[in-house]
């Protein structure tokens, strides 16, 4: 442990007591939990900033897309107070970036934000008839609600059960928090990760999670940029864009891939783009250094870039977005069995 983490072990040691307060509360049915009659699949961490949850989230949207489908966020930083659906006139300044940015690539399923998860899924209930599936982003420390099936994410590069409580580490809640977890999915992981790799974060995940609770090992795969704005003679020196909490993964591909990263504009998690930001980067551009490269991003990024302020801005510079997919290491099949078979089962009830 480091001089900065000792000196915060003591404030960490006063925040978890707390959250194993609050925890036991709910375990206790001294502070309500509302469970539902529909199947509710909640997909969350315990750990701060980004494991992979909107990835994640989507591969369920696919995986269930034969059903009337709903998801259901906080809306983090949006510019709007309570519930809300998403409709023609939404942006991501009014549903916060991952709802809007599904609302936009998932046409069929039903989008809406709402801080209190019990109030949203009931105005869900009320507003769409037929609805048969809620898929809850980052709930896992929303204890009011009581999902059907809770999906944990821990990432591979800061593994839950090595990390401490918040301020001497990043866990939102003590690491017993994960015996909740109906599953836990490892994300991030490296491609070519060995068995007796897996077999140990299992083992080690094991040490805080219910008896029998499966481990998955999740990756990522990357598709061919997709053009947002000009795409003619530009090369493979590129400028990278993000506001993500960790981008070092998309860098790593891309520099694997062959890219030259000139520079990398590394924005704070759910950025706000200005007019101000696309003048930086056209003048960029401009340089000597910089004529002929073009702009990789990310579809997070993406739904900022394209709003009515910086639409024009962005149509014309060379800026693409690289897609990014979940894929599973092993146990694919289990995986998708283990959600489709309860979502199937409830709907039966």
């Amino acid at each position: 442990m480091n001089k900065l983490k000792r000196i915060l072990w003591p404030f960490a040691l006063l925040y978890g007591g707390v959250m194993q307060v609050r925890n036991l509360l709910y375990d206790k049915q001294v502070f309500p939990t509302h469970s539902f009659l529909l199947p509710v699949v909640a997909v969350g961490n315990l750990t701060v900033g980004g494991t992979g949850k909107t990835p994640h989230v989507e591969y369920l949207l696919r995986l269930l897309q034969g059903y009337k489908l709903a998801t259901l966020s906080r809306g983090y930083k949006r510019q709007t107070k309570g519930f809300l659906l998403a409709g023609t006139e939404s942006t991501a300044a009014s549903l916060g970036d991952e709802p809007y940015q599904y609302h936009q690539d998932f046409p069929g399923v039903t989008v809406a934000v709402c801080e209190d998860r019990v109030a949203g899924i009931q105005n869900l209930l009320d507003s769409v008839p037929g609805l048969e599936v809620v898929v809850l982003d980052d709930a896992m420390q929303h204890r009011p609600v009581h999902p059907s099936l809770n999906l944990m994410l821990t990432d591979y590069t800061r593994p839950f059960y090595e990390d401490l409580v918040l301020p001497a580490g990043l866990l939102r809640e003590p690491r017993r928090g994960a015996a909740r977890a109906d599953a836990v999915i490892v994300s991030k992981c490296p491609p070519k990760l060995s068995q007796a790799e897996q077999d140990r974060i299992t083992e080690k995940t094991a040490r805080y999670t219910a008896p029998g609770t499966p481990v998955f090992f999740t990756t990522y795969t990357y598709g061919a940029p997709v053009p947002l704005g000009l795409t003619e003679g530009y090369d493979m020196r590129i400028v990278l864009l993000t506001g993500l909490a960790h981008a070092t993964p998309l860098k790593e591909y891309l520099q694997a891939a062959g890219y030259d990263v000139l520079r990398h504009l590394d924005y704070p998690d759910h950025h706000a783009y200005t007019q101000q930001d696309m003048y930086k980067l056209q003048a960029l551009l401009q340089q000597p250094d910089f004529q002929g490269a073009q702009v990789l991003t990310t579809r997070k990024d993406t739904v900022k870039l394209v709003g009515l302020e910086l639409e024009a801005l962005t149509r014309s510079l060379p800026i693409s977005y690289v897609p990014v997919v979940v894929r599973f290491l092993q146990g694919q099949e289990q995986f998708d069995q283990l959600v489709t078979r309860h979502v199937a089962q409830l709907n039966r009830v």
